[in-house]
């Protein structure tokens, strides 16, 4: 492990050399590259470096008490040595986390998708508490929500509703999302008191910028149609809405939340360009061995990750048998403590990995 931190420590000093290099400030490409590659271990060798500074004070201390000391001071140098001692545990403990290899797609803005799924007008309904939920805990994050289309019903929800959330870090911890939502309560229009069961799906794409998913545009299909309303009604005369197909992979994308044709065909590209990045994605993962995949991962589509009890005030993730009775919390954007149990399970489960290997 010393020897690969030292790599990385030597490698950070070296990107400190580039990134003062004349010919690599003037170049843009390679100046945001090495940027990004010096930003993406700065924490890495900052800790690897504090951890070398505990550990030195932790061996003088150590040698100190092989010299002849008074009582008093004896005592006060075990003190030192029992806290140096767990400071270092801490710090390898952070260090392997740290060098878990990253997720490529961690940094990166994202785009989700929910969709009510079974349950009919509930299942809408819970489609639209969900993006409450997930606007909410986007905004303590410090990060901006932009909705990219929406489908909805007479009732108040959704039947599909796409957004963007842009912020650094958010795909690292919406990722996990990825499944099937059920939720469990009495709807409003039930006069029987009897609970239902409805479903709603959700989506996490990580943006695809355009140096990594080239799209040609012979390859997509564009078509224009004047946007709509609830039911069918027309709320705009001119041609405005954008359907992009993407003829190689068969995906395609709307958009017709702008009354400008140009702003929903900027919309729908980059929902087209994220989808088909994950699909290609997903292709290759599907490749790679099961039993090397983490244990909660990214979450299978059609898994039924999460369960939402009313009468109970309950949050149950299957993934990792958590179990919270702060629903009501939960649905208003607080979410930390289910996805940081995730992140952690994640994390636990490829230092496992690594150290079968």
């Amino acid at each position: 492990m010393f020897d690969r931190l030292q790599s990385v420590e030597d490698r950070y000093e070296r990107l400190n050399e580039l990134l003062s290099d004349p010919d690599i400030v003037n170049d843009p490409k390679k100046l945001r590259e090495y940027s990004k590659e010096q930003s993406d271990i700065q924490e890495t060798v900052e800790t690897y470096r504090e951890y070398k500074d505990v550990r030195q004070q932790f061996l003088d201390a150590k040698a100190m008490l092989e010299e002849k000391l008074d009582p008093e001071m004896r005592e006060m140098v075990k003190e030192e040595l029992d806290e140096l001692e767990e400071k270092v545990e801490e710090l390898e403990a952070r260090l392997k986390i740290l060098l878990i290899p990253k997720d490529p797609n961690d940094d990166k803005n994202v785009i989700m998708e929910i969709r009510g799924a079974a349950g009919g007008d509930e299942a809408a309904l819970f489609a639209g508490d969900l993006y409450r939920m997930y606007s909410r805990f986007a905004e303590t994050q410090g990060w901006k929500t932009e909705v990219i289309e929406t489908h909805s019903t007479g009732v108040g929800g959704y039947k599909e509703i796409i957004f963007m959330i842009n912020g650094n870090g958010a795909y690292s911890k919406l990722k996990f999302e990825n499944g099937a939502h059920r939720v469990q309560r009495v709807p409003e229009t039930e006069s029987g008191g009897r609970i239902h069961t409805s479903t709603a799906t959700v989506a996490v794409l990580p943006e695809a910028e355009e140096v990594e998913i080239e799209i040609h545009d012979k390859d997509v299909r564009v078509d224009t149609f004047a946007s709509s309303g609830p039911g069918g009604q027309s709320v705009n005369t001119t041609m405005s809405a954008v359907r992009l197909t993407h003829i190689p992979t068969g995906t395609v994308v709307s958009c017709q939340d702008e009354k400008s044709q140009i702003k929903n065909k900027e919309k729908a590209m980059k929902v087209l360009r994220a989808r088909v990045y994950d699909k290609f994605q997903r292709e290759a993962q599907a490749e790679y061995d099961q039993a090397r995949k983490s244990a909660v991962g990214t979450g299978d589509r059609s898994e039924r990750i999460r369960t939402y009890n009313f009468p109970q005030n309950r949050v149950t993730d299957h993934r990792i048998g958590l179990t919270i009775q702060k629903l009501d919390q939960i649905l208003s954007g607080k979410l930390d403590e289910v996805i940081d149990a995730l992140i952690l399970e994640e994390q636990s489960s490829k230092l496992e990995s690594a150290s079968n290997e």
